[in-house]
């Protein structure tokens, strides 16, 4: 084992961020150290001030209206029931009904709650079940989210569970909201307690070293808490959902062990062809470590394209994905070049694969982790890595054969893509309710017995704000009015506060936020009035929501794509490379949107999974998967396209390049893509239907993407545009020779394979090509 150098050797010489890495790596460890022991400090409670809301646009006429309603009818939008149970004498018993008035009395006094109204006190037959069991008291707290759950918290233990003769539980949007954050964070704790000791094996056995094992998840743990402190301070400006901390957890890992697996295989492979650890260091950074900051930025821009939406929902990630993104990338570029400047080849120790080797392989044969490759011969019948020969032989053949067939594989793996996302054509868009959270949650359970066992649905119409001078006849003729247009059940009001003030609320046939209550959304917008009319309530901002996303959409999906074109070009040179990445990564999500609507909106495995189905996905869903996962595809095409870009710049043999990145990237890019599933699998076992999704449908896109597309789609592809692939005019051409990202310090342009010169590398299936070197 050698020592480390303690001086810089000649040669190999980097930028002045290599050499201060390089030259100070106690220093920049400690400094790490210290920043990330502040980050836990900054960052500790976070999640206490996250909302688990920001489905609704706020410049919408729908949100504008639930203020205005808030402020003067705070009766009109209760965001907190309690369930009376009066069991079998029945809610109307004087008991019964005397307790349910005195806790609807003591709830009108507590501090922060208005407009608090019961069926005792209204005698709405709304608020009593069916079977006369039951009976309901609303009420709203009023305020910001957080300061609103702050009252909850305070005044729920004084009022669930028995009063004398019945038995109070207490539900409403407020409620489910808040068990929902509740539930999430302990979701989160236990996706990290499996997450984490599962990579660690996995590394370990991708790496076979428990030692380069740790460091990518050091990286990662350093990443998750650095954002967990960002989003702290976040939290000062503006509202954070609490998911945003699961793609946090997820992204940290997944993220941060794909590029630590990208930087310490560059280094080990230049530590076994004979570098020193400065050299080996220095050179994995130009190389490996343009490419992990390039693939950061793809990343980061794909996630920041959820900035063009307004809601708070999807901003959030944008906020918690960037932020995880780059400091994932800074770490690995940072804190991994120190620690291996102090390791050295000691990188390599506690190799708990030996046992297993022990008396199977042949002595002096060695593996390189993380799907090692051949890398081609050194002159000297050696590999120029030093690695073995064999190293990739499998994907040096699966290379090989695609691209003997390309046609064919290219044709039926676009159908078999194609086929899996057709079920998507049917989706459905809704909004999140408490059937997100488990059958068993208190404010779940509620729920259910509201929406099962009363004639209507309780907080849940569509109130209708009217303002304007009107008489009382006015407003009797808008409530029949309202009372007749189609798919409305009932019209209730007015209720007036003051001069040019009233609020109507209409109890729409069906479910709550149904495609006929959206109908009836509509049809209350364009119903006329002498007075200016608004209207809110679920069905009115899922509209107002599907508006705004669609509206915002192609801004999105523009950036993302422009920038993605630009981003690749800078990386290959070529404007025929970065339209086949947009395509194909779009190809790559197909599977999981097909299998987003065939499970979770079609009910299929819901029993097998645990959830409930509610017949639609909420809105924003797939915009926020469509980014994750487009940009994790982007990471892992990044790092197949620089190792085939730099092979061709070298050789000019296209042919050759792209089994060369295949056999350099394929097993790399399939454990990076096998760790980070088995993270968002972990996320997905959460009890929230949302985040379940989110994590099973982002595992499902990347192993798609590793396993089929990379594997499949883009050597086959990239054979039949043939040397066409890496074609671009005159000037764009002299633009990237200017401006362009390679991972490899030769001139870009390739060179030519005449035989003259060349020296022979045996294919792992034992034919050879020839190459100018």
């Amino acid at each position: 084992m050698s020592e480390v150098k303690k001086t810089v050797p000649r040669g190999g010489g980097g930028g002045g961020w290599t050499r201060f890495v390089t030259a100070r790596p106690r220093l920049t460890l400690l400094v790490a150290l210290v920043l990330t022991a502040l980050a836990v400090l900054a960052g500790g409670g976070v999640a206490d001030r996250m909302g688990s809301g920001g489905w609704e646009d706020p410049a919408a006429e729908s949100t504008y209206a639930t203020k205005a309603l808030e402020s003067r009818f705070p009766g009109s939008q209760p965001n907190v029931l309690l369930l009376v149970d009066a069991g079998a004498p029945g809610v109307d018993a004087p008991a019964a009904a005397a307790e349910a008035r005195r806790l609807a009395e003591r709830l009108d006094a507590e501090p922060g709650v208005d407009g608090v109204g019961s069926y005792w006190s209204t005698g709405s037959p709304a608020l009593r079940s069916e079977d006369g069991r039951q009976g309901v008291i609303a009420a709203r707290i009023a305020g910001e989210e957080k300061d609103a759950a702050v009252v909850l918290d305070r005044i729920a233990p004084a009022y669930r569970g028995t009063h004398g003769p019945v038995e109070v539980s207490l539900g409403g949007e407020l409620a489910v909201r808040h068990e929902m954050q509740t539930v999430i964070q302990e979701d989160l704790l236990r996706a990290e307690l499996i997450a984490l000791p599962l990579t660690l094996v996995l590394l370990v056995m991708v790496f076979g070293s428990a030692v380069a094992a740790l460091l990518p998840l050091g990286v990662g743990i350093v990443a998750i808490l650095g954002t967990n402190a960002v989003l702290r301070g976040i939290t000062e400006f503006t509202d954070v959902s609490v998911f945003a901390q699961n793609l946090t957890t997820a992204l940290g890992l997944g993220l941060a062990i794909d590029y630590a697996l990208f930087v310490v295989r560059r280094y080990r492979e230049e530590l076994a062809a004979g570098a020193d650890t400065y050299t080996a260091v220095r050179t994995t950074l130009r190389t490996a470590g343009r490419t992990v900051l390039f693939s950061a930025l793809t990343v980061a821009v794909s996630l920041a394209a959820m900035l063009v939406f307004p809601q708070y929902f999807l901003r959030s990630f944008a906020y918690a994905g960037i932020a995880v993104v780059l400091l994932a990338a800074t770490a690995a570029l940072t804190l991994l070049p120190a620690a291996l400047v102090l390791l050295g080849d000691r990188v390599n120790a506690l190799d708990l694969r030996r046992l297993l080797r022990r008396g199977r392989a042949p002595r002096g044969a060695t593996t390189e982790a993380a799907g090692g490759d051949t890398a081609g011969s050194a002159g000297d019948g050696s590999p120029r890595d030093g690695s073995s020969r064999r190293d990739g032989a499998g994907w040096g053949r699966a290379a090989a054969l695609v691209m003997r067939r390309a046609p064919v594989f290219a044709v039926v793996t676009t159908t078999g893509l194609v086929l899996l996302g057709l079920p998507f054509l049917g989706v459905k868009f809704g909004t999140a309710d408490d059937r997100q959270l488990p059958v068993t949650a208190s404010s779940r359970v509620v729920q259910d017995q509201l929406r099962d066992g009363f004639p209507g649905s309780p907080g849940g119409g569509l109130p209708v704000l009217a303002e304007g001078e009107a008489t009382p006849a006015q407003y009797a003729a808008y409530r029949e009015r309202l009372a007749a247009l189609d798919g409305v059940a009932r019209a209730e009001g007015p209720v007036t506060a003051g001069r040019g003030s009233a609020s109507f609320t209409v109890v729409p046939e069906g479910e709550t936020v149904g495609a006929e209550a959206q109908r009836v959304v509509g049809e209350l917008r364009a119903a006329e009035a002498p007075f200016t009319t608004t209207v809110t309530g679920p069905a009115a901002v899922l509209v107002d929501s599907k508006d705004a996303i669609a509206d915002r959409l192609p801004w999105a999906a523009g950036i993302i794509v422009l920038v993605t074109l630009l981003l690749v070009f800078l990386l290959t040179g070529s404007v025929v490379v970065p339209v086949q990445a947009v395509l194909l990564n779009a190809l790559s999500l197909t599977a999981m949107f097909g299998a987003v609507v065939w499970v979770f909106q079609e009910g299929h495995l819901a029993g097998l999974l645990g959830f409930t189905s509610t017949g639609d996905i909420e809105t924003t869903l797939p915009v926020l998967m469509f980014c994750v996962a487009f940009g994790l595809s982007m990471d892992y095409g990044v790092f197949l396209l620089s190792r085939i870009k730099e092979e061709y710049d070298a050789t000019g043999d296209h042919e050759h390049s792209v089994r060369f990145g295949l056999r350099h990237t394929g097993g790399l890019i399939t454990a990076a893509a096998v760790i980070l599933a088995v993270v968002m699998v972990a996320i997905g076992t959460s009890r929230v239907t949302n985040t379940k999704m989110l994590g099973l449908g982002v595992a499902l896109a990347v192993l798609m993407d590793a396993m089929v597309v990379r594997s499949l789609l883009v050597p086959s592809v990239m054979k039949l545009t043939g040397r066409l692939t890496w074609w671009a005019p005159g000037p764009l051409r002299r633009f990237h020779d200017r401006f362009g990202i390679s991972e490899t310090d030769a001139p870009a342009g390739p060179g030519t394979v005449d035989g003259t010169g060349a020296e022979s590398d045996a294919d792992a299936d034992g034919r050879a090509y020839s190459a100018v070197r």
